[in-house]
């Protein structure tokens, strides 16, 4: 039996061989058409360019404003608020991209810019206002937040808990920003 051994995996060997050579030329003569069927392609009559122009020439003509158009709205609560929310997403983001990037490329820690910070002696006014204004987006997207995920939900669509809604998030957000200023 052990033997037999070699003459098993020379066998298996061999076998594996000629299969790999069987399925090479299979590869290999097979017919293969183009990744796209040229038949089917259709020349076009107008480029992007001549069809943007004879658009913005139909549309100048009509002297209309284009559908929708801002103007044409009337701003109400929920409106400012859900521009509002993706606006502190935007900047919160942001925010904090920077400062991870700031906190990577500045050659010294954190405790060094604070001391500069503080050496300024800038007025309380000042700081309570500076940090109210990094809480504020803050607090309004965590606000919003939540009654977005109370929508989520599928509470609170009437209209007037809508505009209830939304007050309550402006309310909080500025009690929990004027909170967060204070510390």
């Amino acid at each position: 039996m052990v033997n037999s051994l070699p003459g098993v995996v020379s066998a298996l060997t061999n076998l594996l061989h000629l299969s790999c050579r069987c399925v090479g030329r299979r590869c290999l003569l097979a017919r293969l058409g183009p990744g796209l069927p040229v038949r089917h392609v259709v020349p076009m009559a107008t480029t992007a360019k001549e069809e943007m122009a004879r658009f913005w020439e139909k549309n100048t003509k009509s002297s209309r404003p284009l559908s929708p158009h801002v103007t044409i709205y009337k701003w109400s609560l929920p409106m400012a608020m859900s521009i509002t929310h993706r606006g502190t997403g935007v900047a919160l983001s942001l925010g904090v991209s920077l400062f991870s990037l700031a906190a990577l490329l500045l050659p010294e820690q954190f405790p060094h810019y604070l001391a500069t910070v503080k050496s300024l002696s800038l007025g309380p006014a000042l700081i309570y206002s500076a940090k109210f204004a990094l809480a504020f987006p803050l607090s309004y997207h965590t606000w919003n937040g939540i009654r977005h995920l109370a929508w989520d939900l599928g509470k609170g669509f009437k209209l007037s808990q809508v505009q209830q809604s939304g007050v309550l998030v402006l309310v909080l957000t500025l009690l929990s920003s004027a909170g967060l200023a204070a510390l």
